[in-house]
């Protein structure tokens, strides 16, 4: 047995040889596999690192995490095709077990991996939040569980699913849609009723649809608001999803999946502000921080349909509707007019100079300032018809 003792914490970490997870640094190419990894080989990566832990001991050395810098604008590469992906060079940080900086995310780390280990041996999943749960004391809170789970799936190169870690979904989708979950159950999305984005995206199939579009909307309101007034049985056949804020890994797997399956054009509807812009651009570009699976979340085809801030100003939204921008919404817009995307996007950039110049944001609900039904039955049909996207 070996024990690692943390000196930040109370609590002492015990783990067996066959539990055991270190982190090995590799050097080749950067991506998540897209292939199957069998549970025979990951069971193996797991202990050929372990016998390098065990080497480590046997020499009087501290074993030593490697983790990529997920964070880091500069292991960052940008291209149109694919979005933010993490280069293969990328900086790393050194996670010491014999350090009291770094040894309490050493054996948390540990502890983790351990989980993943079983769960993987015996062929049971669980959810970031079951993992949270198995000592929160330990732990302290759901975000370090979060973090941890992706610096294990970005140095593996082996997506969460395959690690037998679940993510919890909090999208919706409604229109014309059916498919079959895993488990066999068979799932028909309507144009007037909610369905939840399903847990495990990469195993639903039979995907079957006849819609002409995919509209993203940022929030649920404006999701619920477009139900109530039955625009996807008035603009049949679409389909309309939601992550309800910044999206959850699932709402973006689905959308991913969506345009690979179905082939037709993607649009976002978000509020003219750049909290809604930076949204957006997570689902067609992607994040920084979980750019080492960008080729599997990314959707480069997503077009911003609205609301726009020069469609604000076009169609004369009074005075009354519009916000100021704080300076927070000040320091986010500078830093969305700084990302790489905007040099391959003219069109974004002149309306980002449109929201700096007045220095007002408008919400989606200030379409109402015309009439309750407008964005369904007026903005969004003339957008579609006659293309007012970019």
């Amino acid at each position: 047995m070996i024990y690692f003792a943390s000196p930040c914490h109370t609590h002492t970490m015990l783990l067996s040889s066959q539990n055991l997870y270190i982190i090995k640094n590799h050097r080749h190419s950067f991506k998540v596999s897209d292939q199957k990894v069998n549970v025979s080989e990951v069971l193996r990566s797991i202990e050929n690192v372990i016998e390098d832990v065990i080497m480590s001991l046997s020499k009087n050395k501290a074993p030593i995490l490697i983790l990529r810098n997920r964070s880091d604008w500069g292991n960052i590469h940008f291209t149109e095709a694919v979005g933010f992906q993490m280069i293969s060079n990328c900086t790393t940080q050194q996670i010491r077990s014999d350090s009291p900086k770094s040894a309490t995310k050493f054996a948390l780390c540990l502890k983790i991996l351990s989980i993943i280990y079983k769960m993987v041996q015996t062929n049971t999943y669980a959810t970031k939040r079951d993992i949270f749960y198995t000592d929160t004391v330990l732990f302290g809170n759901q975000r370090v569980v979060d973090n941890i789970i992706n610096d294990i799936s970005c140095m593996l190169k082996i997506p969460r699913r395959t690690l037998h870690i679940l993510s919890t979904s909090k999208g919706c989708i409604a229109g014309d849609l059916s498919y079959i979950e895993e488990d066999g159950t068979k799932v028909n999305c309507t144009c007037s009723t909610t369905t939840p984005v399903p847990s495990n995206v990469e195993g639903i199939r039979n995907l079957i649809t006849d819609a002409k579009f995919i509209l993203i909307i940022e929030k649920d309101a404006t999701f619920q608001r477009l139900l109530d007034d039955n625009f996807c049985c008035k603009m049949s056949p679409s389909i309309i999803i939601t992550g309800k804020g910044v999206p959850d890994i699932n709402t973006r797997l689905l959308v991913r999946k969506l345009w690979d399956t179905c082939h037709v054009p993607i649009f976002a509807l978000m509020d003219a502000d750049p909290h809604g812009i930076e949204i957006m651009s997570i689902y067609k570009y992607g994040s920084v921080s979980m750019s080492f699976e960008a080729h599997r979340l990314t959707v480069p085809a997503v077009r911003w349909l609205g609301l726009l801030p020069s469609d604000v100003y076009r169609l004369n939204v009074p005075m009354s509707a519009l916000i100021p921008l704080t300076k927070e919404d000040q320091s986010k817009l500078t830093a969305l007019q700084a990302r790489p995307y905007i040099a391959h996007e003219s069109a974004w950039k002149k309306e980002l100079d449109i929201m700096e110049t007045s220095k007002m944001k408008a919400e989606i609900q200030a379409l109402t300032s015309f009439s309750t039904d407008y964005l369904s039955r007026i903005y969004l049909p003339n957008k579609l018809q006659f293309g007012g996207w970019i």
